[in-house]
């Protein structure tokens, strides 16, 4: 499972947990959510750490990922040949060929 999908339900669990303690209370039920909400988000800096971390890394990666394939697109638009046959989404097309749109 995805760190970033095990992260979010755990926030959700946490939510819903605090929520439920929270039912006995003669509250409204507005406020029992805002409390829930504040304080299981500050369980989950405590008890989530682990997934949070795992789901950072996750974003970092692909983040990097994302940030080198944006300069090899750059590098290919400018011109560089090696740049634009690395990339795998590159494709050679002749565009001689084909024909023009010929909707009305």
């Amino acid at each position: 499972m995805s760190p970033a999908i095990k992260y979010t339900f755990g926030r959700i669990g946490l939510f819903v947990i605090v929520f439920v303690a929270l039912s006995p209370t003669p509250l409204n039920i507005l406020v029992k959510a805002m409390v829930a909400f504040v304080a299981s988000a500050g369980l989950s800096f405590l008890l989530l750490r682990k997934w949070r971390d795992e789901m950072a890394e996750q974003l970092g990666s692909i983040s990097a990922k994302r940030t080198a394939e944006k300069d090899r697109l750059r590098s290919a638009l400018a011109g560089d040949e090696d740049a634009a046959a690395a990339g795998d989404r590159v494709v050679a097309a002749d565009t001689t060929d084909k024909a023009p749109d010929s909707r009305p």
